[in-house]
């Protein structure tokens, strides 16, 4: 019996991949309208040089005017054609309105990338409701939100991609990074969900889950506890060559994936090698990172560790 039933779900899975291979379409992105969010430094901008490369029309959303302004007059020297919207993802009325102003100006939206996060580093101790709040709005509500109101859009266009930038985090907890690790992990479980049902919409979902990336994101982080331990531990970890990956191999993968509609990427290898380690072997895993936490991690600090400090501030 076991023979016969393993032959059957060795045929169905070939099924399955043929067809998704055969109904899985690239595309040129010359012409086509992008939406990146976080699109004013690190990740996001150098996804947008990339799009532009190809002629792309490209829109980038962030907080910062004055960054925003900075990323527009770059890529537009470079022949770009760059919208720029002010946008705190945070206020759920200002997301609306953005993509809406996107469509007003380029006639329509073809890719959706959600790449804007925050990261905040420390021990749970020191973390507040307040903190796991916030990073679920950034990194799960807004891309909910951004996918709701971009999918008429898309569906208008005959189709369409979104890519989720997630974190290898929303694979594996990692100690002192909780508020970011789960709502990586409600990221990926909305992206993965999305994928079939926008199938038929023809809307290409792809996950992506990078580890460590060389983006200056420590800069930019918010560190608790002991922070300059926390500070430093966390920059040593993205500087690492062998498990880190540079911001623009990166993008050039994401694209990619994103032009060939792939479900999943999680770069570089070495984060797939975790990813799959973990998924075979779950309990060694999670010893190897209670161990992480007990001898390598700082220990939780005073009242002082409470209050959240930016990478930038402790370089000083």
């Amino acid at each position: 019996m076991k023979r016969p039933l393993i032959l059957a779900l060795g045929s169905l899975a070939l099924t399955g991949w043929l067809i998704a291979r055969a109904t899985r379409r690239t595309c040129s992105f010359a012409g086509k309208v992008v939406l990146i969010t976080g699109g004013s430094g690190g990740l996001g901008l150098v996804l947008a040089r990339q799009f532009c490369a190809e002629g792309a029309r490209v829109a980038l959303l962030a907080r910062d005017a004055d960054q925003l302004a900075r990323a527009q007059a770059e890529l537009t020297q470079h022949g770009g054609d760059v919208l720029t919207i002010s946008c705190d993802l945070l206020e759920r009325e200002q997301i609306g309105a953005a993509v809406q102003t996107v469509v007003d100006h380029f006639g329509g939206l073809d890719v959706l990338v959600n790449n804007a996060g925050i990261i905040e580093v420390g021990p749970l101790e020191h973390m507040q409701r307040e903190d796991f709040e916030r990073s679920m709005d950034l990194h799960f509500w807004a891309p909910f939100d951004l996918i709701r109101q971009a999918l008429p859009h898309l569906r208008r266009r005959g189709g369409g991609r979104i890519v989720n930038i997630a974190s290898i985090g929303g694979r594996m907890a990692v100690p002192h990074l909780a508020p970011y690790c789960a709502s990586k992990f409600a990221l990926v479980g909305l992206s993965d969900a999305l994928r079939a049902e926008l199938a038929r919409d023809r809307i290409h979902v792809t996950t992506v889950t990078p580890g460590l990336m060389q983006t200056g994101s420590e800069g930019n982080a918010k560190f608790k506890g002991d922070h300059d331990a926390e500070f430093t531990w966390f920059s040593l970890s993205t500087a690492l060559p062998f498990t880190s990956i540079k911001a623009e191999r990166a993008a050039a993968q994401i694209i990619s994936a994103c032009r060939r509609g792939l479900p999943s990427l999680t770069l570089p290898v070495a984060a797939r090698a975790v990813v799959l380690g973990h998924a075979l072997f779950p309990n060694t895993t999670a010893s190897m990172m209670k161990v992480l936490n007990t001898v390598l991690l700082p220990s939780p600090a005073g009242p002082d560790g409470d209050t959240a400090r930016s990478g930038h501030e402790l370089r000083q």
